[in-house]
């Protein structure tokens, strides 16, 4: 029997995992989605990015940078490569496109994990009062079925969990995006998460990937704002990174759920072709989700959906 969860953590995600482009939360629907967006930001085609207002425009098509042999050390991941390579990659300087779902034609889904850790979650830890806020379990049965999925990790969590975050790494079914360093809210009132300072929040996302990059593997431009909560100015901040911005239109629900059922059917009362749906890996405060993982995939299987990661889901 599972033991009590505990409530510790700071954000009932359960409650409304959506994107906050106001003050207010919106609806998940109330996101622009990009159908579909190229692995390395240099298509010819036009984007649809949403602009401090919350409506959709165009954006020019992004042009190649600088040679990789021009560029800085700080201008490369861990292994020289250059980020503008990268699944993801746009042009540095432009507000990034925010993308809910991949094209609605033909039969991919992706599974997006985000792998979140606050500094009172590291309390917890230190302190005895959680176990692990790694799901092993999640990725045993990923790995065991070999299905592609996406995780989104926080640079607090691949650093207090760099073994697993080297096992992800390992797996060339698994890519890796950025989740911001301690899950703080990029908005006021991100339901419970605090904010990043707003000074501060283009060094958050570029000091989190300074830390997942030396881990190595199918690294990504991909970010996902904690809580889904995001404005004009958030988008702004993130302009230099030359990122895309990943929210869903599938919400699983697994944060503090009291059982695997109602996750189950989340998904795939939700799930369609393009869909991107997003689950954790945080086991102490999403201790379901295994358990509800074997029955998506195999609702998945029967609906003649298949998993593939994010770059798959979004290439043209």
């Amino acid at each position: 029997m599972r033991t009590s969860r505990l409530l510790l953590l700071t954000v009932p995600v359960v409650l409304a995992l959506s994107a906050c482009t106001g003050p207010a939360p919106a609806r998940t629907g109330d996101v622009a989605a990009v159908q579909p967006v190229g692995a390395s930001g240099t298509g010819t085609a036009p984007r649809a990015v949403t602009a401090p207002g919350g409506s959709p425009t165009a954006t020019p098509p992004a042009t190649p940078g600088r040679p990789t042999d021009e560029r800085t050390a700080d201008e490369r991941t861990a292994d020289g490569s250059d980020p503008a390579d990268l699944p993801g990659a746009n042009r540095p300087g432009l507000p990034p496109p925010v993308v809910t779902n991949g094209a609605r034609t033909g039969n991919k889904v992706a599974l997006t994990f985000d792998a979140d850790m606050t500094d009172t979650m590291l309390a917890n830890l230190a302190s005895g009062r959680v176990r692990s806020y790694a799901n092993i379990k999640i990725i045993d049965m990923l790995q065991a079925r070999q299905v592609p999925a996406t995780f989104f990790l926080t640079g607090e969590w691949a650093e207090r969990y760099p073994d697993v975050t080297r096992r992800l790494a390992a797996d060339p079914r698994f890519e890796l995006g950025n989740h911001s360093y301690r899950h703080q809210g990029f908005t006021p009132n991100c339901y419970q998460l605090g904010q990043v300072p707003p000074a501060q929040m283009t060094e958050d996302v570029a000091r989190t990937f300074r830390v997942i990059e030396p881990f190595g593997g199918r690294q990504t431009r991909y970010f996902r704002f904690p809580g889904g909560c995001y404005n004009g100015a958030a988008l702004q901040a993130l302009a230099p990174l030359g990122v895309t911005v990943i929210q869903w239109d599938v919400v699983s629900g697994d944060p503090f759920a009291t059982a695997a059922a109602p996750i189950v059917h989340a998904v795939l009362s939700q799930v369609k072709p393009g869909s991107i749906v997003v689950l954790h890996v945080t086991e102490a405060n999403a201790e379901y989700t295994d358990e509800a993982l074997g029955p998506i995939l195999d609702g998945l299987h029967a609906r003649g959906l298949q998993p593939v990661t994010l770059s798959e889901l979004l290439a043209p």
